[in-house]
């Protein structure tokens, strides 16, 4: 075999072998980002006080965990968590679309931050909220109160 031939022969395996080299890393070493815990949110529980407490988060991503959560007619204590590392959301119950109004929201929280709003939901219905920053967005979700 020529030097010439030789040379080829070696580059075209050294190109093949970088070639299956990239072809296995991309093949199962990296894991797929996991998905963000939502254990404990949107459960609704009854405090010592009798009031309802319930947790929404939102994050980067535009939406809300859980984007749907039930409460029974009475007190509720609604705490909002903002774990979005670089937006600033808030949530507010838009009165003409609601069975009855509902005299609370959270009008600004910056990343990192959390506020719990208590009010009264008596009126048996759907009562949807948004980050009013982030609607065209479709950042929605509703509070149905069960009768």
């Amino acid at each position: 075999m020529s030097g010439r031939t030789w040379r080829r022969r070696a580059a075209a395996v050294g190109a093949g072998a970088v070639l299956a080299a990239g072809a296995l890393t991309g093949c199962g070493t990296e894991q797929p980002p996991a998905a963000p815990a939502t254990e404990g949110l949107g459960e609704v529980t009854v405090a010592a006080d009798g009031v309802q407490e319930v947790t929404v988060e939102t994050r980067d991503d535009y939406e809300f965990y859980p984007d749907r959560f039930t409460v029974e007619p009475g007190r509720v204590r609604l705490t909002v968590v903002n774990a979005a590392d670089q937006m600033t959301h808030n949530l507010e119950y838009t009165d003409e679309e609601l069975p009855a109004p509902i005299d609370a929201g959270v009008p600004f929280l910056a990343p990192g931050q959390e506020e719990t709003i208590e009010f009264e939901a008596t009126v048996p219905g759907e009562y949807p909220f948004a980050c009013t920053f982030h609607l065209q967005l479709g950042q929605v979700g509703t509070m149905t109160v069960s009768g």
